[in-house]
Protein backbone atom coordinates (compact mmCIF):
# COMPACT_ATOMS: atom_id res chain seq x y z
CA UNK A 1 0.00 0.00 0.00
CA UNK A 2 1.37 3.58 -0.54
CA UNK A 3 1.25 6.27 1.06
CA UNK A 4 -0.22 9.56 -0.67
CA UNK A 5 2.33 12.37 0.99
CA UNK A 6 1.73 16.17 0.20
CA UNK A 7 4.59 18.20 0.04
CA UNK A 8 4.40 22.36 0.14
CA UNK A 9 5.19 23.44 -2.95
CA UNK A 10 7.32 25.79 -0.93
CA UNK A 11 10.53 24.85 0.93
CA UNK A 12 10.79 25.50 4.21
CA UNK A 13 14.11 27.11 4.32
CA UNK A 14 13.45 29.41 1.14
CA UNK A 15 10.14 30.20 2.93
CA UNK A 16 11.82 31.77 6.00
CA UNK A 17 14.34 33.57 3.48
CA UNK A 18 10.91 35.00 2.02
CA UNK A 19 9.74 35.98 5.37
CA UNK A 20 12.66 37.73 6.57
CA UNK A 21 12.81 39.67 3.32
CA UNK A 22 9.23 41.09 3.88
CA UNK A 23 10.06 42.07 7.48
CA UNK A 24 13.16 43.75 6.55
CA UNK A 25 11.31 45.59 4.11
CA UNK A 26 8.92 46.25 6.98
CA UNK A 27 11.82 47.92 9.18
CA UNK A 28 12.73 49.72 6.18
CA UNK A 29 9.37 51.64 5.46
CA UNK A 30 8.74 51.89 9.17
CA UNK A 31 11.84 53.33 9.25
CA UNK A 32 11.93 55.76 6.61
CA UNK A 33 8.17 56.93 8.00
CA UNK A 34 9.62 57.75 11.69
CA UNK A 35 12.55 59.55 9.91
CA UNK A 36 10.78 61.57 7.18
CA UNK A 37 7.88 62.17 10.60
CA UNK A 38 10.47 63.24 12.83
CA UNK A 39 12.57 65.45 10.38
CA UNK A 40 8.89 67.42 10.07
CA UNK A 41 8.60 68.19 13.21
CA UNK A 42 9.67 70.96 14.96
CA UNK A 43 13.61 70.09 16.36
CA UNK A 44 13.94 70.55 20.47
CA UNK A 45 17.46 72.30 20.44
CA UNK A 46 19.56 72.85 18.11
CA UNK A 47 18.52 70.39 15.34
CA UNK A 48 18.91 67.44 17.31
CA UNK A 49 16.57 64.49 16.62
CA UNK A 50 15.24 61.42 18.88
CA UNK A 51 16.45 58.77 16.51
CA UNK A 52 13.20 56.84 16.49
CA UNK A 53 13.86 55.35 13.76
CA UNK A 54 17.13 53.81 15.10
CA UNK A 55 14.60 51.28 16.96
CA UNK A 56 14.15 49.34 13.59
CA UNK A 57 17.70 49.05 12.95
CA UNK A 58 18.50 48.14 16.06
CA UNK A 59 15.75 45.74 16.10
CA UNK A 60 17.12 43.95 12.60
CA UNK A 61 20.46 43.72 14.26
CA UNK A 62 19.29 41.41 17.30
CA UNK A 63 17.05 39.67 15.24
CA UNK A 64 19.08 38.94 12.01
CA UNK A 65 23.22 40.49 11.69
CA UNK A 66 24.66 43.29 11.32
CA UNK A 67 24.03 42.79 7.64
CA UNK A 68 20.30 43.53 7.88
CA UNK A 69 21.08 46.43 10.10
CA UNK A 70 23.09 48.20 7.38
CA UNK A 71 20.62 47.75 5.08
CA UNK A 72 18.19 49.02 7.00
CA UNK A 73 19.98 52.19 8.06
CA UNK A 74 21.32 53.07 4.71
CA UNK A 75 17.77 52.56 2.83
CA UNK A 76 16.34 54.86 5.57
CA UNK A 77 18.84 57.45 5.10
CA UNK A 78 19.03 57.23 1.48
CA UNK A 79 14.78 57.04 0.81
CA UNK A 80 14.33 59.36 3.81
CA UNK A 81 16.16 62.25 2.44
CA UNK A 82 14.96 61.75 -1.11
CA UNK A 83 11.30 62.11 0.18
CA UNK A 84 12.44 65.04 1.74
CA UNK A 85 13.93 66.48 -0.35
CA UNK A 86 17.48 66.96 0.48
CA UNK A 87 19.47 64.00 -1.30
CA UNK A 88 23.06 65.17 -1.03
CA UNK A 89 22.63 68.26 0.86
CA UNK A 90 24.69 69.49 3.99
CA UNK A 91 21.94 67.84 5.90
CA UNK A 92 22.30 64.29 3.78
CA UNK A 93 25.74 64.57 4.14
CA UNK A 94 25.66 64.82 8.13
CA UNK A 95 22.65 62.14 8.47
CA UNK A 96 24.84 59.63 6.42
CA UNK A 97 28.24 60.03 8.37
CA UNK A 98 26.29 59.70 11.67
CA UNK A 99 24.15 56.82 10.33
CA UNK A 100 27.86 54.98 9.08
CA UNK A 101 29.93 55.99 12.09
CA UNK A 102 26.35 54.56 14.15
CA UNK A 103 26.31 51.45 12.65
CA UNK A 104 29.64 50.73 12.71
CA UNK A 105 29.72 51.19 16.46
CA UNK A 106 26.54 48.76 17.16
CA UNK A 107 27.71 46.40 14.31
CA UNK A 108 31.19 46.34 16.27
CA UNK A 109 29.34 45.85 19.33
CA UNK A 110 27.36 43.53 18.87
CA UNK A 111 30.01 40.91 17.01
CA UNK A 112 32.45 41.82 19.64
CA UNK A 113 30.63 41.52 22.49
CA UNK A 114 27.37 38.79 21.82
CA UNK A 115 25.12 38.66 24.11
CA UNK A 116 26.98 40.05 26.56
CA UNK A 117 25.76 43.51 25.69
CA UNK A 118 21.93 44.45 25.15
CA UNK A 119 20.47 46.21 22.81
CA UNK A 120 20.25 49.65 25.17
CA UNK A 121 23.92 49.34 25.50
CA UNK A 122 24.52 49.09 21.08
CA UNK A 123 21.59 52.08 21.15
CA UNK A 124 24.24 54.49 23.25
CA UNK A 125 27.38 53.57 21.90
CA UNK A 126 25.23 53.97 18.40
CA UNK A 127 23.58 57.42 19.44
CA UNK A 128 27.31 58.61 20.45
CA UNK A 129 28.53 57.89 17.36
CA UNK A 130 25.88 59.39 15.50
CA UNK A 131 26.81 62.52 17.28
CA UNK A 132 30.69 62.27 16.65
CA UNK A 133 29.81 61.34 12.98
CA UNK A 134 27.70 64.21 12.61
CA UNK A 135 30.23 66.92 14.23
CA UNK A 136 33.29 65.69 12.58
CA UNK A 137 31.50 65.81 9.20
CA UNK A 138 29.91 69.47 10.13
CA UNK A 139 33.71 70.26 11.10
CA UNK A 140 34.99 69.23 8.26
CA UNK A 141 32.57 70.28 5.48
CA UNK A 142 30.58 73.26 7.11
CA UNK A 143 31.94 75.22 9.79
CA UNK A 144 35.92 75.22 9.95
CA UNK A 145 35.68 76.19 14.00
CA UNK A 146 37.03 74.57 17.01
CA UNK A 147 33.97 75.97 19.28
CA UNK A 148 32.14 73.27 17.45
CA UNK A 149 33.68 70.69 19.56
CA UNK A 150 32.37 72.83 22.87
CA UNK A 151 29.13 71.04 21.73
CA UNK A 152 29.75 68.11 21.99
CA UNK A 153 29.49 67.35 25.58
CA UNK A 154 25.84 68.77 25.48
CA UNK A 155 25.24 66.51 22.28
CA UNK A 156 26.84 63.27 24.01
CA UNK A 157 24.37 63.73 27.07
CA UNK A 158 21.16 63.83 25.01
CA UNK A 159 22.63 61.13 22.55
CA UNK A 160 23.24 58.64 26.36
CA UNK A 161 19.58 59.93 26.96
CA UNK A 162 18.13 59.15 23.95
CA UNK A 163 19.76 56.40 22.90
CA UNK A 164 18.96 54.52 25.96
CA UNK A 165 15.47 55.52 25.60
CA UNK A 166 15.57 54.10 22.28
CA UNK A 167 17.40 50.70 23.25
CA UNK A 168 14.53 50.35 26.00
CA UNK A 169 11.88 50.35 23.07
CA UNK A 170 13.85 48.14 20.80
CA UNK A 171 13.95 45.49 23.81
CA UNK A 172 10.41 45.77 24.06
CA UNK A 173 9.86 45.52 19.93
CA UNK A 174 12.40 42.46 20.46
CA UNK A 175 10.07 40.49 23.33
CA UNK A 176 6.84 41.26 21.41
CA UNK A 177 8.03 39.63 18.27
CA UNK A 178 9.98 36.98 19.85
CA UNK A 179 6.31 35.48 20.94
CA UNK A 180 5.40 35.88 17.29
CA UNK A 181 4.84 32.32 15.71
CA UNK A 182 7.39 33.64 12.88
CA UNK A 183 9.90 33.74 15.31
CA UNK A 184 9.82 30.66 17.47
CA UNK A 185 9.26 28.60 14.22
CA UNK A 186 11.94 25.41 14.23
CA UNK A 187 12.84 24.19 10.03
CA UNK A 188 15.32 21.42 10.07
CA UNK A 189 16.05 21.83 13.94
CA UNK A 190 16.87 25.50 13.40
CA UNK A 191 15.01 28.21 15.12
CA UNK A 192 14.92 30.89 12.18
CA UNK A 193 15.43 34.18 12.58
Amino acid sequence: MTQNTTSSAVDPVELEAIRRQIFLALFIALAVALHTLEALLPSPVLGLRLGVANILALTALFLYGARAAWIVILARIFIGSLLLGNLFSPGFLLSLSGGLVAMSMMSGAKTLCGRLISPIGVSVLGAVGHIAGQLLVAWLLLVRHGGLWNLFPVFVLFAIATGMVNGWATVLLLDTLKKHPLFTAKVDGQNFP
